[in-house]
């Protein structure tokens, strides 16, 4: 036991991925709060975590309350509403964040989870509160919101603009372009708008139009995450000089050629790279 709780640490917190610590964040905040709301119905009957909880944490789209729960667009976005809530979010998330992880390298990714979130937050507020088809019948009065969907759009989105073309093997699908999986993504969410989740699917559209609009920034090279992701790079506390390592193609790739291929990537893009310089960044990641 104490093995796996070492691995698990070492994910999270030492494995320099931020994927990983995002998805632990959001694992160790719904069983802190669902094994306690079922202790306490199965022996006392009543529900006040999961009351105080949703009051606290959740987001809401009434702006007197949001005025007082002012932490909730943060909050909001580690919270689910059940199992195969987190379950399908963390899937995703895994999964299109290795990809971003490994063209973009480690340090954006907890970045665009947070500001994909605060954007899916924006659209859900000023939706429930400018729209007519909410306004008019007062649905932002009693309309809260959680889930870490608007986070994981982004992160989708983002993948699927820089790299529209890379395809992955669905299950009784075959291989799919990402920019093909993104669309389908989008127009779902849109064509939910009129369904009983639609403060979900409208915080979708914002990190999923956060996730786009960032990519092309920084294909022109504005990098609006970058400083955000340097805040939390860890330091290495080992130090290994090594001579001539550019010129072995199987040797481990120096930080600073890889910051040096991620620089120019902000500045003119993914496919500006040579060969060589996708191949250090491909060893980068592997061994990051």
């Amino acid at each position: 036991m104490s093995s796996i709780w070492q691995d698990i640490q070492y994910k999270m917190l030492r494995s320099g991925s931020k994927l990983n610590l995002l998805i632990g964040i959001n694992i160790v905040i719904f069983l802190a709060i669902g094994i306690p709301n079922a202790l306490e119905y199965l022996f006392f009957g009543s529900n006040l975590v999961d009351s105080y909880s949703t009051d606290y944490l959740s987001l809401p789209a009434y702006l007197p309350k949001l005025l007082t729960r002012f932490w909730t667009p943060f909050t909001y976005m580690f919270m689910h509403a059940g199992i195969f809530h987190i379950l399908f979010n963390m899937l995703w998330l895994y999964w299109f964040g290795q990809i971003f992880e490994e063209y973009l390298g480690k340090q954006r990714t907890l970045g665009l989870y947070i500001l994909g979130g605060l954007s899916g937050a924006l659209f859900f507020v000023l939706a429930f509160n400018t729209i007519p088809a909410f306004t008019h019948a007062h649905a932002a009065n009693t309309s809260m919101m959680v889930g870490a969907s608007a986070s994981v759009m982004a992160i989708i989105v983002a993948t699927a603009t820089l790299l529209p073309d890379y395809t992955i093997p669905l299950i009784f699908i075959g291989p799919v372009r990402l920019k093909w999986l993104a669309i389908f993504f989008v127009v779902i969410d849109f064509l939910g708008i009129t369904g009983l989740n639609a403060g979900g699917e409208i915080s979708h559209l914002g990190g999923a139009l956060f996730g786009y609009v960032y990519i092309v920034q920084l294909q022109k090279g504005n990098d609006w995450i970058g400083s955000i992701g340097k805040l939390f790079k860890s330091r290495s506390k080992l130090k290994i000089a090594v001579k001539n390592l550019s010129k072995d193609p199987l040797a481990r790739p120096r930080q600073e050629d890889v910051d040096l291929i991620l620089d120019k990537i902000s500045r003119s893009g993914y496919d500006s790279l040579s060969k060589q310089e996708k191949e250090i960044l491909f060893r980068a990641s592997n061994e990051g």
